[in-house]
Parts: structure tokens; sequence; C-alpha cells
């Protein structure tokens, strides 16, 4: 069997101290255990493991151990091809649509009129549209003939880059698996010497410019896919903000990797707060639905009676539609996140009827805020799962609590997530028990 390694920011150094004495540095440990079946989580055997890189100090002296965490891939290319040889792709495509693919489209009726659209079909049964238009944000979403996400009564519409004032958010939030929230401000309208900023900042409103589309070319073996675009959030003296963002797949799994850098191109320190609404709706979201998350919780400052909590109910069940919940009516917790041993964090939910799972994956080094909002209403029936650099408690209050970040010039964050459909009954059993049993 040959395994093929990918690692990222990895080097290893060693040298001598004055008195003679070995010192290590910079050295490298990589525990690799491959286990077919029990780790597996996709028909690639694509297994990915978090490896500490250990920065030891004079070992006489007992120095304590640091450590930071890098990202390495571990993944069996024989598996692969093995795959995609079952397939037997040769002779049988003339054009790898066929099996899937990202196709662009503009909309030419509706709210939606004028609008960039890219459709990408994993060829797994996951498919899923990106709206280039709004922030390369994900709108609909499905997994078979399964919608995943929530879409609200206006659906896509057309970008308002300036509408963003108030509540003007609300007018154009279309729901969708997917809505993007910032870049320097997340939670309600606000005025104050700093400025006004409307409800969750102006992203999602704003087009992207589109740098790459790279299609995969199954025949040659290239699986993955890409669509790559800019998004600006800038004025006249700032702050001039810019959203890098590549969503990636590969034909064959059923994942959406999303990775995002956010660069300050002005000449000036800027703030910045960055939060991933993440909708999901009927029928994955359904009575008795699991809301998966670990951590430990608290409700909003602003919601005294938190009626989740008051009651004593099963907040982590999806409940049936409320009338209570019609209109504005909604509750939130606010989660601090308990990621595993090397800073990765899972969450998502479970339908067991429909025998389907999503997992929402990301660092919790780059968001350390989880936000589950609950929104029952009649015809308006949502749950969000809503990592974040801090919970949508606005940009004033981060400042008042020094938790708000500032990007000087040319500084820049990323932030990398990963959206999983799990449809196998061992993946599932092991996403929910390492949940569920850790609680």
């Amino acid at each position: 069997m040959m395994l093929f390694l990918k690692t990222e920011k990895v080097k290893e150094a060693s040298n001598q101290d004055s008195s003679g004495q070995l010192r290590k540095e910079n050295i490298l440990y990589l525990i690799i255990k491959l286990f077919f079946g029990k780790h597996q989580n996709s028909k690639f055997d694509d297994l990915r493991f978090w490896v500490a890189k250990f920065r030891i100090g004079n070992i006489a002296n007992k120095e304590k151990v640091k450590y930071s965490v890098y990202k390495i891939d571990v993944f069996n290319k024989n598996a692969e091809d093995k795959y995609m040889a079952q397939q037997n792709w040769s002779d049988k495509i003339s054009n790898a649509a066929q099996i899937g693919g990202i196709e662009t489209a503009v909309m030419d009726n509706g709210f939606g009129r004028g609008t960039r659209i890219a459709w990408i079909n994993t060829g797994t049964g996951l498919r899923y549209k990106v709206v280039i238009d709004r922030a390369m944000d994900i709108a609909d979403a499905f997994y078979n003939q399964h919608s995943l996400t929530w879409l609200s009564h206006s659906g896509i519409t057309f970008p308002e880059p300036f509408s963003s004032r108030g509540i003007d958010w609300l007018r154009t939030f279309g729901g969708g698996l997917l809505t993007t929230c910032g870049l320097t401000h997340v939670g309600g309208p606000e005025l104050d010497s700093n400025g006004e900023r409307g409800l969750h900042g102006s992203i999602s409103n704003s087009p992207a410019e589109i740098e790459s589309i790279i299609q995969p070319d199954p025949i040659t073996g290239k699986m993955e896919m890409s669509i790559t675009g800019k998004i600006k959030q800038t004025q006249v003296f700032g702050p001039c903000l810019e959203l890098r963002r590549t969503i990636s797949g590969k034909l064959g799994q059923a994942f959406i990797r999303v990775h995002d850098e956010v660069i300050n191109k002005g000449n000036t320190p800027a703030p910045h707060m960055m939060l991933y609404h993440f909708n999901f709706g009927w029928p994955l979201v359904d009575e008795g639905s699991d809301i998966l998350w670990r951590g430990t919780w608290q409700a909003p400052d602003d919601i005294i009676e938190n009626n989740i909590l008051k009651r004593g109910d099963n907040f982590r069940k999806c409940s049936a539609p409320l009338v209570k919940h019609s209109g504005g009516g909604e509750e939130a917790i606010f989660i601090d996140p308990t990621p595993d041993g090397f800073g990765q964090y899972r969450c998502g939910l479970h339908n067991s009827q429909l025998g389907i799972a999503v997992a929402l994956r990301f660092s919790k080094e780059q968001l350390p805020c989880l936000t589950n909002w609950q929104h029952w209403g009649k015809g308006e029936y949502v749950t969000g799962l809503e990592p974040g650099t801090n919970f949508p408690i606005g940009q004033a209050k981060a400042r008042d609590q020094k938790k708000l970040i500032y990007l000087a010039p040319g500084e820049s964050k990323v932030y990398d997530l990963e959206i999983e459909v799990l449809n196998n009954l061992t993946q599932i059993k092991e996403f929910l028990k390492n949940i569920i049993h850790k609680n």
C-alpha cells in the first residue's frame, strides 16, 4: 500500500547549546494510525489527521514542552485509484459534466434576476449553489432528494451593497446553507462615535470578482474542483477589507470546503468580525432531529428570559413548529466550543429517519465562538449553527470587552471550514459518539 502525505508549514531543526548538551527544536512527530473502516470517512479512504509539532527547550532544565498544531492530510492513493477504476470512466464519458463539476449561470427571473450563480455537483448526490454576486455564499444545497438548508420567502435576491443600515439586511436575507456576516461587524444595528453599522454587516450583499474556476477531469484522474473569487468591503478613508474565498470539493466525496482570507488593504488598522451563518432546514431539520455540539453554553445577555432554558426543554432536539416563534420569535445559545486534542471542532445535525448527518468542522483557534440559533416559526422553520470570531454581540460591545480584532495594514486572517454529509451508519455512529458521549 502506498501512502502520500501532504503537509503544511513543516520544518525540522536541531542544534547544541553552549554546554554541549543536545537541544532539539522544531521536531516534528508524525503519529499516524490507519484504521480503515473506523476512521474511514469517504469512498476514497481519505483519512485526515492532525499532528503536533513540539518545540522542546533544554531538556536538562526540564523546560515545559510547547506545541503548535499543523494539519496533515493522509490518504490512500491506491484506494482512490481503485474507486476510479471501478467506475470504469474509460471510453464511456464525452464530457466531465456528465459526472459532476461547476456550471455557472445568471438568474433571469424574480428577485434574483441578473444574479450570477455557480452550481457545483460532487457526483455523490451532494450538489449546491454558490451565489457569486452574494459574497460567494451558498444558497440551495441537496443530498440526493433531500434539501439540507432553509430558504427564506424571498430566496436569492440581487445584491444591495449599500443597504447596511438598521435591519435592511433582513430584506435581502435569503437563508441558504451559508450566509457570511461581517467583515467589521456581526450583531444588531449600532450607532456610536465609530459610525453606523447595520445588522450583520454588508459583506453578504457584495459581489465577487472571480479569479479562477478549476474543473475536474476524471478521465485524467483530476478529481478536485474549485471556484475562487475576491469580495471587497471598502470605502474612501477606510476601512478597506478584502475577502478572498475558495470553495472546493472533489468528485466522489460529499463535502464542501471553504477557505477564506480576510486582508486589510487599507493604510490604517481596521476592526474585524466574522460569522458564518449556516442555516439548516427541512427535511434534514425536522421534529426530533439532533442538534449536535459540544462545549459550555450560556444565554445571550440581551435575552433575559430565554424560553429554551427557562422551560428546561431539550434544546438539542429540533422542535415542532411553534406559534410563539411567529414573526420575530427566536431563541439562541452562545457556545464555547470544546475542541479535540488538536484544536479542531465538529458540530452538526443528525436526522435518524433520513439516515443522514451533516458535520461542520472548523478550528477553535480561528473561530472560538459558536452560536445556535433556533427559529421554529410556521413556514419559517430553521436552526442555525454559526461559528464566528465573536458572538453576534456587535462591534461596540466586542470593543468594550476588548475582544474586537484589529487588522493592521497588510495583515490578514485565514479561516477554514468543512461541511460533510454522512450517510454511512458506521460514520454516523462515530460522529455521534465523539460529540454526545463527550458532553
